[in-house]
């Protein structure tokens, strides 16, 4: 879980030099992030290798979504809602779209950007999606040349908000993690299975094959994996 009492950066903030911007080609998608911080191979079998299997968790999720994915806008006082806006950001190399973007009238007529994410299942205490959501509020920040200092995750299991500061520590761990899926996805390179728990409820099990080829106690595909990414 993140601090939720670190200092929000302006997004303008501390920026001498203009940043280097991404060509749009090489622009990766937001979901690539939670897939990565879910679990590298299952990015790399989605984004290089382009394997997609779907469960029932992955089928409850897609519909889930599809009433966002339609698009449109709607108002309700001090507060305006567009879904499925098109982001991206040039600066970090990303680009999607936004299960909802709320505009909430501040007091001086200003309309602020607040981000909401929408999930099938539970709320976690790992960082996964609260990653995606800092993206898309990074997004945002380019896009409009403002501050996104909150967002919310929506889960459908519980039907209820996760509200989530856009702090300091998050805007670093979803940079970082950016730079880590630009890079694989640049070598091309999928890394070698490794079973955790959390496999079970992965859409790719099948295809990754976690216990059968890297169970904690396969020496062999360790060994090998090692041997592999050695120059």
């Amino acid at each position: 879980m993140n601090n939720q009492s670190d200092r929000v950066r302006s997004p303008m903030a501390d920026q001498t030099l203009p940043p280097t911007l991404f060509p749009e080609a090489d622009l990766v998608p937001l979901s690539a992030l939670s897939h990565y911080s879910f679990c590298p191979r299952r990015c790399a079998l989605i984004h290089i290798e382009q394997i997609w299997e779907e469960n029932r968790l992955t089928a409850e999720g897609r519909i889930l979504h599809e009433r966002v994915d339609e698009g449109g806008a709607e108002k309700r006082r001090d507060v305006k809602r567009v879904f499925a806006l098109p982001i991206r950001c040039l600066r970090l190399g990303l680009v999607g779209k936004a299960d909802v973007v709320e505009f909430h009238r501040q007091a001086d007529g200003r309309w602020v950007p607040y981000p909401v994410e929408h999930k099938r299942g539970r709320r976690k205490r790992e960082d996964w999606d609260r990653v995606q959501l800092c993206a898309q509020a990074l997004c945002l920040e380019e896009m409009l040349n403002v501050s996104v200092p909150e967002g919310a995750l929506f889960y459908g299991k519980e039907q209820r908000r996760e509200v989530v500061s856009i702090s300091e520590a998050l805007r670093r761990e979803t940079e970082e993690v950016t730079a880590a899926v630009h890079r694989m996805l640049a070598e091309g390179r999928t890394p070698p299975p490794e079973y955790a728990p959390k496999c079970d409820s992965c859409s790719l099990v099948e295809v990754c094959l976690p216990r059968k080829v890297g169970g904690r106690g396969n020496r062999v595909a360790r060994y090998l994996a090692k041997v592999l990414e050695e120059p």
